[in-house]
């Protein structure tokens, strides 16, 4: 029910900014982004928020006398539908900027399709990592997934953990952040305790489980997609509950406590980041509380607040262009930071992540996280 009133609203809010203004006098914003796949809940989350930011910007009458259009197409998390979707944003709604949808995969399929590569978008903060992508043509709001590694080292290095296992998905995709891993434990003085392989079936999973159990780590690192992580922690968990296991920001949590059970998530660490999104510490978290109350009945999450601060960024690099429509030409020109509301981020920098900010949070019995 839920879902259908959310497909509804972001329906509702398409047609309704579409009729408030005639399309020249609107500023369309595309994106394709899984809502039904194996990421929906995370894009969902995602867009909620920066739907909420989108229509606090419409109540106080768009952006000098121009409405946001936001046209959302669902690509299930499959490239290629991401693909075919992006073009017909591209070339039947003639959006005028492109938001990202979630992996390194789709990312990778965008930037390489030929709508887009004829296009003079900017493929703009989509939830996926930076390594291995092409940066001319794409800006990411997040950091690397090296800047959370290595957030997550510099947390545990201070309780002195010198025994680390891994939880690994041999992958093409997760071949550098493996390599990172290990040049991070050489580094810092740490013994690798041994490496699980998640590459294969659910049985196979449980017996590296057992194995990297066996060695004692007192931390294990997981490199994996949200399933294979469920599935090593449903096993590990039997043989050892309590040692830390400690994943990425786009882990899905409610897919993972699904998988591998409430208990199993015990002892489990995140990198976030944004800030915890039911404090109101900053204006920024006050204000992604006070809106998501105001236009929204979704949950509040560490997405939603990402989201949030996204839609907020697009917005502030919108007023700053006055060229050429998805060149963002202006916005990557500007030099020094952006406050948000009490989180900095860069429009230009050598790696095109804007912002720097992580931290670190234990997932709770409910589900939700403690920071």
């Amino acid at each position: 029910m839920r879902y259908l009133f959310f497909v509804f609203a972001m329906s509702s809010l398409i047609l309704a900014s579409g009729a408030v203004k005639a399309a020249d006098k609107a500023i369309a914003i595309g994106q394709s982004i899984d809502l039904s796949g194996p990421n929906g809940s995370i894009g969902r989350d995602y867009v909620a928020g920066i739907t909420t930011y989108i229509d606090s910007v419409n109540l106080k009458g768009g952006i000098n006398g121009k409405h946001i259009r936001y046209i959302v197409r669902d690509d299930h998390g499959e490239p290629a539908e991401a693909v075919k979707l992006v073009a017909e944003l591209i070339k039947q709604d003639h959006v005028d900027y492109l938001l990202g949808g979630i992996g390194v995969e789709i990312t990778q399929a965008v930037l390489a399709s030929p709508t887009f590569a004829n296009s003079t978008h900017v493929l703009f903060a989509p939830l996926s990592d930076s390594v291995n992508i092409s940066r001319s043509r794409v800006l990411f709001w997040r950091p690397s997934y090296e800047r959370e590694f290595e957030f997550i080292f510099s947390y545990f290095n201070k309780l002195g953990i010198k025994n680390v296992g891994i939880a690994y998905q041999p992958s093409s995709l997760n071949t550098n952040s493996y390599a990172y891993i290990i040049s991070q434990l050489h580094k810092r003085g740490i013994k690798l305790a041994g490496t699980a392989n998640l590459n294969s079936s659910p049985s196979d999973i449980a017996k590296e489980a057992l194995q990297l159990s066996s060695a004692k780590p007192k931390m294990v690192i997981a490199i994996a997609d949200t399933t294979s992580t469920a599935l090593f922690l449903k096993a590990f968990r039997k043989h050892d509950p309590a040692t830390i296991v400690a994943g990425t920001s786009l882990i899905n949590l409610g897919t993972l406590t699904e998988i591998a059970g409430v208990k199993a998530t015990e002892w489990t660490v995140f990198s976030q980041v944004v800030p915890n999104p039911a404090s109101d510490a900053s204006s920024l978290q006050s204000e992604h509380i006070k809106l998501m109350k105001q236009f929204r009945d979704e949950s509040l999450s560490s997405i939603t607040l990402e989201g949030f601060a996204v839609g907020k960024t697009l917005i502030k690099a919108i007023q700053m262009e006055n060229t050429s429509r998805g060149s963002l030409q202006n916005f990557i020109a500007h030099k020094g930071d952006i406050d948000l509301g009490g989180l900095h981020i860069t429009s230009s920098n050598s790696h095109n992540n804007m912002s720097s900010y992580v931290d670190i949070a234990l997932l709770k019995k409910d589900g939700s996280l403690s920071f």
